[in-house]
């Protein structure tokens, strides 16, 4: 990590959204088992915001470990795969004739929950707050993905 203030705000961002996902699948929840439309709504609020938050894991990732092009397309992956799993969101009309199709959204909440967490992890272990492992002493390249 070549900078430790963009390494901070990719940990606490991506850790947000690995919080996020847990969040929007308790909306989500308890707006199937009968909590009315507010839930709903909830949800599609904070999946939006969390996909912003994406977008700007991504960006802050580039300023953190430039020139770690392995890396840094690993982290693209997780903007990348929010917009597809926003895009698979269903329509607030109702419209269940893609029903099977509009099930990969939860299923890519899943990708989403575990790329968030790696990205989470590895900035932790650079940043030096994972015990027992230290921040990664080496120069502006980032170790192997794990």
């Amino acid at each position: 990590m070549r900078n430790r203030i963009p390494g901070w705000i990719v940990f606490v961002l991506s850790t947000l959204i690995t919080l996020a996902v847990f969040v929007q699948a308790y909306l989500i929840t308890a707006y199937v088992t009968g909590s009315g439309k507010d839930a709903l709504d909830a949800h599609g609020t904070v999946g939006f915001i969390t996909h912003l938050v994406e977008v700007v894991v991504f960006l802050f990732a580039i300023w953190a470990w430039w020139r770690a092009w392995k890396w840094l397309g690993f982290v693209f992956l997780l903007p990348l795969i929010g917009t597809v799993q926003l895009a698979l969101a269903p329509e607030e009309s109702g419209d269940s004739t893609s029903g099977w199709v509009h099930g990969f959204h939860g299923l890519l909440a899943l990708v989403v929950l575990v790329l968030a967490a790696v990205i989470a992890h590895r900035s932790m272990r650079e940043l030096g707050l994972k015990r027992g492992g230290g921040g990664h002493a080496g120069g502006g390249t980032a170790p192997p993905l794990p």
